[in-house]
């Protein structure tokens, strides 16, 4: 189906944005015209009055009286549109399928944003920007891939009141015009490698969406290579799923699993697929980031080619690579709990949130200057800080407020702090007394050190608990039985493999697992595939997704 955006149906698409709500946020819609966090009437562990006469149970007179967050445990969906919600991350668009991404939202775009930039620019890749409008044409040139994107085009028919020469698709991905544009650029093996990266929108027409994961308009990244041989472009592919897996290990604390694609979830003009695949908090796997050798599927289609050191015309060998806004939909997923979003400090937007504490308004101007002054230390040291000053909240409400935001550590400091040079620490990962400690000296080159230390804690912690999490949710199994048992408990299946694309569809259609990816990290031997019983020389990782 080919949705053309002439058609006076698509009016129908401008729906209120209740529309794509599940009916627990359908109830409380008219609550958001206010436009202000709510939080739980029991205010978690972590805001616990402490031993300083200036933290006053604030909560009791200032506890906003509204819904929580739906536990994760009773209904994992409506938990993520909460926090979504209420963490301020995004919000719906006017058109049925879009979401507005909310500036908190996008700063952590933005994190993955520079951290990938500066590894693409490492690796010779150039930033640059293709058009978002690609001629009909060329879609239909790769026969795979016209075929594996049809169901989801969005089509302009009509240019300034009149009818298209030519149909025009909005751009769902750019392998086409990219060749169509490489053919122009690339005549000599002089011209290669050629490896380019965009950052750009994406609209492809789900009829199913869900904000970051999946929906009708999206941010991502694309790379783009252009190689003289089929060994460059595979060690190309390579390097850039291991640039994608570092990424979820090292920065995201997503313990993601890296491996090979089936034919059956192949890119649609794609040769081979890399691919990284992540255990959400409901255990169904999430694509985080994909990386396809092209082989010569898309020269030969666009005849992009040149001329090698022997004088022959050859097709060059591509790759394409990319991830995209979905990450942030598996940050959330991998790591928030029933109080909200929990960031990893390497990708968090604000690591540390200061909150002054006063009773008294004479104690108020020495309270904010002390603040002020960590701030100002902690900001010189490269952290990312913000102190929340603002009269407005109190300091219980503020607690809360930066919890369902997901910042790291928050930092509290009231009259007595002030006295003892010290500031109190919590850690959003460890609630209650566990993770708050007292006493911290406020001495620029202890306090920062002390807060590095405790963001680098976080950051192990948050990754180790994820990939506990993981190893304790996949089941080897030696059968078709085995594996049904695990997929119905919501588990993931990993066995030997080696049958059919018939086999795989079986699978799907009786489990509803798929063939998430037959990892890179293989046992050794040669084992029996437990659908067949024939020999099988890798086992593959089955599982239900997004």
């Amino acid at each position: 189906m080919v949705v053309s955006l002439r058609l006076p149906s698509l009016s129908s698409l401008f729906l209120p944005s209740v529309s794509l709500r599940s009916p627990a946020v359908l109830r409380r819609h008219h609550h958001r015209i206010l436009r202000t966090p709510v939080f739980a009437v029991s205010f978690s562990a972590q805001t616990t009055v402490s031993e300083t006469d200036d933290r006053v149970d604030t909560q009791k007179s200032n506890r906003v009286q509204d819904q929580a967050v739906t536990p994760r445990s009773k209904d994992f969906n409506a938990w993520y549109l909460d926090v979504i919600e209420q963490a301020e991350l995004a919000d719906y668009g006017p058109v049925r399928g879009t979401m507005v991404i909310r500036p908190y939202g996008y700063a952590i775009w933005e994190a993955i944003q520079d951290y990938l930039n500066v590894k693409f620019k490492e690796t010779g890749h150039s930033n640059m920007y293709f058009p978002q409008f690609i001629p009909y044409s060329f879609i239909e040139k790769e026969a795979s891939h016209v075929e594996g994107f049809s169901p989801e085009l969005a089509v302009v028919t009509i240019g300034g009141g009149k009818e298209l020469e030519e149909k025009l698709v909005v751009r769902p991905t750019s392998e086409t015009i990219v060749n169509h544009m490489f053919t122009q650029w690339i005549h000599s093996y002089r011209d290669l490698p050629l490896m380019v990266n965009q950052w750009a929108n994406v609209t492809r027409w789900e009829m199913r969406t869900k904000p970051f994961v999946r929906t009708l308009e999206f941010l991502w990244q694309e790379g783009h290579t252009a190689h003289a041989t089929p060994e460059e472009a595979e060690k190309e592919a390579i390097q850039m799923i291991d640039v994608y897996t570092k990424f979820a290990y090292e920065q995201t604390a997503i313990p993601v699993i890296a491996g090979r694609k089936s034919k059956v979830e192949t890119f649609a003009g794609a040769v081979k697929t890399y691919t990284i695949e992540a255990m959400m908090g409901d255990r169904k796997a999430l694509q985080a980031g994909t990386s396809h050798n092209l082989g010569q599927n898309f020269s030969r289609a666009f005849g992009t080619q040149f001329t090698d050191e022997s004088g022959l015309r050859q097709h060059v060998w591509q790759t394409s690579w990319a991830v995209s806004t979905r990450f942030v939909g598996g940050i959330i997923m991998t790591h928030g709990d029933d109080t909200g979003l929990m960031l990893p400090p390497k990708i968090a937007p604000i690591q540390v949130v200061i909150i002054p504490i006063w009773k008294k308004d004479d104690d108020r101007a020495v309270v904010l200057n002390a603040a002020s002054s960590v701030k100002e230390a902690l900001h010189a040291a490269g952290i990312k800080v913000k102190l929340d000053d603002s009269d407005q909240r109190t300091p219980g409400w503020k607690f809360n407020f930066w919890e369902m935001k997901g910042v790291p550590l928050r930092i509290e400091i009231g009259p007595r702090d002030v006295s003892s040079q010290s500031v109190v620490v919590s850690r959003r990962d460890v609630p209650g007394k566990q993770g708050k400690v007292f006493g911290i000296s406020m001495e620029p080159s202890v306090l920062e050190a002390y807060i590095k230390d405790k963001l680098d804690e976080i950051q192990s912690s948050l990754l180790e608990k994820a990939e506990s999490f993981r190893d304790s949710n996949i089941v080897d199994v030696s059968s078709y039985d085995e594996l049904k048992v695990a997929i119905s408990q919501g588990k993931w299946a990993r066995g030997p493999w080696s049958a059919g694309d018939k086999e795989e569809l079986r699978v799907k259609e009786e489990t509803g697992a798929t063939i998430r990816c037959f990892p890179f990290e293989q046992p050794l031997g040669i084992k029996s595939c437990f659908m067949t019983g024939n020999p099988a020389e890798e086992v593959a990782i089955f599982a239900k997704s997004y």
